[in-house]
């Protein structure tokens, strides 16, 4: 969705200083490219390992990770020692994952989960360092209810797509609208938050519990 947060010459001018992404990765790209699967893209990929990297997050939980795009960017910048939960309740994209995750070499670091995000993160015991929310946007409220007591302090949680393509500057009745503001005010009154909502592609929210 270039030029509808950002300026759309700005937006192709960040996506042409990105280096060329491996053989699997780019795979991925076209497979969702042609396939019309969601996925976070590269420039807000290199931003959650980013954070995942200066947090010196380990332990990670992903609500909703379609074909493993994000999972294997949180699993390559945690290391080897790192545990990331995917999710997904389409076990066709829990297979694809399954398999770019063994080409990458990350899949011993991955624990996959088919069905439910938030019925997954309930029955996974522990809490998280990072927990990165990219579900259906009618289930950010009940997310961000459900992971802030599974972070741990000074753990992250983010979120994608909070700018909604810039529809939640504008009074509105579609649903998934009005909920992705909803969300994004639950998150700014919160005391046990410090967020900022990053304009970056759809908007990236990034969430320290304090």
């Amino acid at each position: 969705m270039p030029g509808e947060i950002l300026n759309e010459a700005v937006e192709h001018y960040l996506e042409r200083l990105l280096p060329p992404r491996d053989a699997v990765v780019a795979e991925m790209e076209r497979l969702a490219r042609r396939g019309s699967i969601p996925i976070v893209g590269p420039m807000v990929a290199r931003l959650l390992a980013l954070m995942t990297e200066i947090s010196g997050a380990k332990r990670i939980f992903e609500l909703g990770s379609a074909i493993g795009y994000s999972t294997l960017w949180f699993a390559r910048a945690a290391g080897p020692s790192a545990e990331v939960h995917y999710t997904d309740n389409n076990p066709d994209n829990a297979q694809r994952a399954t398999e770019f995750l063994k080409r990458a070499g990350v899949f011993p670091r991955v624990r996959i989960h088919v069905g439910d995000a938030l019925k997954s993160l309930r029955e996974t015991p522990g809490k998280f360092d990072l927990i990165f929310c990219d579900l259906d946007k009618k289930q950010y409220p009940a997310a961000l209810r459900l992971a802030l007591p599974r972070l741990k302090r000074g753990g992250l949680f983010i979120a994608d797509n909070t700018l909604w393509r810039g529809r939640v500057a504008h009074p509105s009745r579609e649903e998934p609208t009005r909920t992705i503001q909803k969300f994004n005010r639950m998150i700014y009154a919160s005391k046990e938050l410090l967020p900022v909502i990053v304009p970056l592609r759809d908007g990236v929210t990034i969430c320290r519990k304090r």
